[in-house]
């Protein structure tokens, strides 16, 4: 079955909405701001881990055409049914409230003056609507939300960087790239992948998309999944870009929390390209962005747990319900502290979404159950240093985390992860020969 051009574009486009959210948005200005004439190396570490990793991540789904528990169950089905239960958790617990959160700082109080819980109220009651009515969110956010949400932040890119001075500050990194890595966890793209991939599997099972064969539907999520990336990376490298450019033009109050620095410095740059009209595009651009990603997530941790109690389409609305209220109860913190309770949790899970992400790319002579176990095995074990780091550093840690290469970046994994997958597959080569 040939793949429509229609079909293509609203794919990408939806599955590009339900990747860019609160975080997508609101971090790479600032970091942009702080890394000054290192924009660039600090812009390549960010896109690793908040483009290649996703996209390599779409391309795996495209490959297995399943649900979440696939990425896992090579290590085992028990793990697998536990780190799909985390990640369905955190998702619901954490980058969905933000979604909220972002809303109402930078959207909603400044406009109206509303309470947190109003906000996020009304706002999760709209996205279980939404859910709720799964069916039409692959074209509403296809054909829709997306193209508009696209075309005001490439005119809030161009406009701002056409106006600037091309001139940067020093930078305040002492290692940009590893920076730029870190900070993409924060977007929780590698989460969103293995997530909202999962959603556009399952819309593409609806008569409306007209995509039923596996090679039809591999192709189709393989394009799309290169045509979201491209489209990610152009607003990455936009927004790090216009951050740098500004800093020399923009003053930003180094006392207000991080999250107010962020949307401070993005409604000032706004505003800069574009006049007062400029605050108001921002307060419509980030609601956008932010609900259809909180609908990918609710949808997705529904489509689970739906799957998991022989397809019920109860399971599915109590869970919809559920992580709504999660939700909304969550969404009372301001964007900051979620981002503050988030980094000791997405220090542990990042990296093993990341290895999982990886080996189901490759084919699976390569990646066998062995080479899964033990790449995740080791993964898991050198992550702890990380998080224990960052929970409670202490001397008698860091002398243990010395000898660990890039542990004081946080991604003391990294070398052992990949040592692991080498080993492991000379082992399968040696134990297959025989």
């Amino acid at each position: 079955m040939d793949i429509k051009r229609k079909e293509l574009l609203i794919t990408s486009f939806a599955l590009f909405s339900l990747f860019f959210g609160a975080g997508n948005l609101l971090l790479p200005p600032l970091l942009g701001y702080n890394s000054g004439d290192d924009w660039i190396w600090v812009t390549i570490g960010f896109m690793i881990t908040a483009v290649v990793i996703p996209i390599l991540g779409i391309l795996a789904h495209a490959r297995l055409q399943g649900t979440l528990f696939d990425f896992g169950k090579k290590v085992s089905p028990s793990f697998s049914l536990i780190y799909c239960i985390l990640i369905y958790v955190i998702a619901v617990a954490i980058p969905s409230p933000r979604t909220a959160a972002a809303t109402h700082e930078i959207a909603i109080f400044p406009a109206f003056g509303t309470s947190p819980l109003l906000t996020s109220s009304i706002y999760f009651l709209l996205v279980l609507v939404f859910v709720l009515n799964r069916s039409k969110i692959l074209s509403l956010i296809g054909k829709f939300l997306t193209p508009f949400i696209v075309i005001m932040l490439l005119a809030v890119i161009s406009i701002g960087l056409f106006s600037s001075e091309f001139s940067t500050g020093i930078s305040q990194f002492e290692t940009p790239i590893a920076t730029g890595i870190l900070e993409g966890y924060q977007t929780f793209d590698a989460i969103g992948a293995v997530v909202v991939g999962a959603v556009i599997i399952i819309s593409l099972n609806f008569k409306n998309m007209a995509v039923e064969a596996y090679s039809s539907k591999r192709a189709l999520i393989r394009k799309s999944g290169f045509i979201a990336g491209l489209a990610l990376f152009v607003i990455y490298a936009g927004l790090i870009s216009v951050g740098a450019y500004y800093s020399s033009e923009i003053n930003i109050n180094v006392d207000l929390s991080s999250d107010m620095q962020r949307a401070n410095l993005l409604r000032d740059i706004s505003i800069s390209a574009l006049g007062e009209f400029g605050n108001t595009v921002l307060s419509v651009l980030i609601s956008l962005a932010c609900f259809t990603t909180a609908i990918g997530i609710v949808a997705g941790t529904a489509d689970y747990f739906k799957g998991l109690v022989n397809d019920s389409q109860t399971v599915y609305v109590i869970t919809a319900v559920l992580a709504s209220l999660l939700g909304v109860a969550m969404g009372q913190l301001d964007f900051n502290s979620i981002i503050v309770v988030a980094i000791p949790l997405l220090l542990f899970i990042y990296p093993i979404t990341i290895v999982l992400i990886l080996l189901n790319v490759l084919p699976e002579k390569i990646a066998t159950p062995l080479v899964f176990r033990t790449v995740v095995l080791v993964t898991f074990l050198f992550s702890i240093p990380d998080v224990i780091g960052f929970i409670s550093p202490s001397e008698d840690l860091a002398m243990v985390t010395n000898y660990i290469p890039f542990s004081s970046q946080s991604l003391g994994w990294v070398l052992p992860a990949f040592l692991a997958f080498v080993i492991s597959s000379f082992v399968q080569q040696k134990m297959t020969a025989r």
